[in-house]
């Protein structure tokens, strides 16, 4: 893989939040003018929000995050009440009983903390890795669609202030890669082994 190709699947993969909302806002304002031959812009956000596999793939994250936070509060719902319990029969424990208590507890909230914080980092992780999937399946639909507009230069759309935006090449991208993929597979993935502990 040559380096414009590797900077480009690398483009499509930082661009992402798999948010699908619209972004006609964001595109450059079409001021007139001519056409400038061989500049192409691409909306790399537009592509990932308006292409059927990108809105698959915010979709199946939804539904993982929303699985990670219903596993979070089901395990927080016995440590809050052992929490309250603990507040309560505070007074009447000896201090030695109440720093025992008191201590495994916090060690409880501890590793609650530590268990949401690796939840987040699995999201991310899977979140990054269906976005580079999505990149490597673009890849070659951008590259025929800048050679079929005979383009030399590839601009991102959502910085353009304004300009006559005729040789954008955000639709050609987004209706290839419908038609080349409309959904992917991914589960949570776990993190790596070594994460630096």
């Amino acid at each position: 893989m040559n380096l414009a190709r590797s900077f480009l699947a690398a483009s499509l993969v930082a661009a992402a939040g798999f948010s699908v909302l619209p972004v006609s806002s964001a595109q450059a304002a079409d001021l007139g003018g001519n056409a400038v031959p061989g500049v192409c812009m691409l909306s790399r956000e537009a592509v990932f929000a308006q292409s059927k596999v990108g809105q698959a793939a915010s979709q199946r994250l939804g539904q993982l995050a929303e699985q990670a936070r219903t596993q979070l509060e089901n395990q927080r719902k016995p440590l809050d009440t052992d929490v309250k319990a603990f507040q309560q029969k505070a007074p009447s424990l000896s201090d030695a009983d109440r720093k025992q208590q008191g201590e495994a507890l916090q060690q409880r909230m501890q590793t609650f903390r530590g268990q949401a914080g690796e939840l987040d980092q699995r999201i991310q992780l899977t979140r990054a890795k269906a976005m580079q999937r999505i990149g490597q399946e673009a890849e070659p639909i951008v590259a025929s669609v800048y050679k079929s507009h005979n383009c030399g230069l590839l601009l991102d759309r959502d910085s353009v202030l304004g300009g006559n935006t005729t040789n954008d090449l955000t639709p050609g991208v987004v209706q290839g890669l419908d038609g080349k993929i409309t959904t992917i597979s991914f589960n949570l993935e776990p993190l790596p082994a070594n994460t630096g502990k």
